[in-house]
């Protein structure tokens, strides 16, 4: 009886132990969908607010949020009035909110005195290794790939190879 119940008590910790892991693991990274134009420094961003233009940036989206005609619209581009801004050089402000435009009146007076304002490290420019993705061109990126197939497919040849020596063997064993 002390058996069963010991055994109960260690699958039931091994249970709870395995839900608490499962939810210590549950990050929100999304630094690969971030634009090469984006400030370096941000594990997650959700908007980039451009103070020079007015507009938002939805990263996880890739578009663009402004303001034309008495409305907020999702394009995939800025409009033409802003041709001559430059995303490289122009400063983002991250803002990791629900629908940030929404309090567009907030954000226009906080940030307003980053208008015109350069200097930003970008993450084209960046050689943290987190960004590495976002460095690595995208010939040298499919090159890798290629190897990396490669590897795997004469790993799975090498491991039936192995199987088979082995059931070889096992069966030599037998007779």
């Amino acid at each position: 009886m002390k058996k069963m119940i010991l055994t109960a008590a260690i699958f039931l910790s091994c249970i709870a132990y395995k839900q608490d892991a499962k939810a210590q693991i549950s990050l929100n990274i999304n630094i690969g969908s971030q634009p090469e134009w984006g400030p370096t420094g941000y594990d997650h961003v959700d908007y980039y607010y451009m103070p020079d233009v007015g507009a938002y940036y939805d990263v996880p989206a890739h578009q663009y949020i402004y303001y034309e005609n008495n409305a907020w619209v999702r394009r995939a581009s800025l409009p033409s009035r802003y041709s001559s801004y430059n995303v490289y050089n122009g400063y983002k402000v991250v803002i990791n909110e629900r629908q940030p435009w929404l309090r567009d009146n907030v954000y226009r007076t906080k940030y307003a005195s980053y208008r015109g304002r350069t200097g930003q490290t970008i993450i084209r420019d960046s050689r943290d290794v987190k960004y590495r993705d976002h460095w690595v061109s995208n010939k040298q990126r499919q090159a890798y790939h290629k190897e990396l197939q490669r590897d795997r497919k004469d790993a799975r040849r090498e491991y039936k190879d192995y199987r088979k020596s082995v059931k070889r063997y096992e069966h030599d064993r037998k007779h």
